[in-house]
């Protein structure tokens, strides 16, 4: 690769990134104020992107991609729903630590509506799998332990910056097994 190139991919990547991060914190967050955080001149992002929701799609383009990624390296279906549970819940930690943003201010685009709630049924049906294999409780409401994940995931994430994503991953299972695990 080129080093032009080279620099433009980690150009691109750092812009996303920050982008992830502002937007996070600033739904509103122009370009150029994106750009400038990112120590980047604000005609380089244009020429990239040439809309903040343009950008925005981008960062949510790469943060599905990297949930799907946590999904597949979880093994949600073959694993021992423990296993799967823990590694589901260190990669979930890890891209919300990587790409903040809520994905959940796109959900107009059809796309990416689908795009999520694909992801979410998988997830869903491990959840499904891991109760009716004893992990999880099986007398919960319906969808009580995929409305408890999410939030849990976040949490540590954002407020427990001080341990690794699989020391996150401990104490987010053991809250979610304490609480509501079979046992």
């Amino acid at each position: 690769m080129s080093r032009v190139r080279a620099d433009a991919t980690r150009n691109l990547e750092l812009v996303l990134r920050t982008g992830a991060r502002l937007l996070a914190d600033d739904p509103s967050a122009s370009i150029a104020s994106i750009a400038a955080a990112a120590g980047v001149d604000r005609r380089t992002v244009y020429r990239r992107f040439s809309s903040r929701e343009e950008l925005l799609a981008a960062v949510y383009k790469v943060r599905y991609d990297a949930v799907e990624e946590a999904i597949e390296a979880a093994r949600l279906r073959e694993a021992p729903p423990a296993v799967a549970l823990h590694r589901y819940v260190e990669g979930i930690v890890a891209v919300n630590r990587k790409w903040p943003v809520e994905t959940s201010l796109l959900l107009t685009e059809d796309t990416i509506r689908e795009r999520r709630q694909r992801l979410i049924d998988e997830v869903d049906a491990f959840l499904r799998r891991a109760t009716e294999e004893g992990l999880l409780r099986s007398d919960l409401p319906p969808g009580w332990v995929s409305s408890l994940l999410p939030p849990l995931m976040r949490r540590a994430a954002e407020n427990l910056p001080e341990l690794s994503a699989a020391q996150a991953a401990d104490v987010v299972v053991d809250t979610l097994l304490s609480g509501v695990g079979a046992h």
